[in-house]
């Protein structure tokens, strides 16, 4: 059996739409998955270690990539990091967010049913 592929959703907050993506492939038996947040204030705020242990990391806008580089910027080196373009107009397992995750995501990766 091949290793499960490591999925990190980022958002601001890790509150809405990181976790919700989190939670959207818990138990996917294909991806072992984990969320956080860039502000001070996040949920679970990313640090090197989410860094080192993702295969993939999913960004919502473009400013969590710029600020993962900036903080990050030698763990991430050979990282790929994926802009999903999602904006903060969601709430947590809203069924308009699934469904622009899910559409954004299948470009990249299998997603659930």
């Amino acid at each position: 059996m091949s290793q499960r592929q490591k999925l990190l959703f980022i958002c601001s907050q890790n509150r809405l739409r990181s976790l919700t993506a989190e939670h959207l492939y818990r138990g996917f038996l294909d991806y072992a998955v984990k969320s956080a947040g860039t502000s001070p204030g996040a949920r679970i705020r990313v640090n090197e270690g989410h860094i080192g242990w993702a295969d993939v990391i999913f960004v919502m806008e473009k400013k969590h990539s710029r600020l993962l580089a900036e903080k990050f910027g030698e763990a991430l080196a050979g990282k790929r990091v994926i802009c999903l373009r999602i904006p903060d107009n969601y709430q947590y397992m809203d069924p308009a967010l699934l469904d622009e995750l899910k559409a954004s995501l299948s470009q990249y990766i299998e997603v659930p049913e």
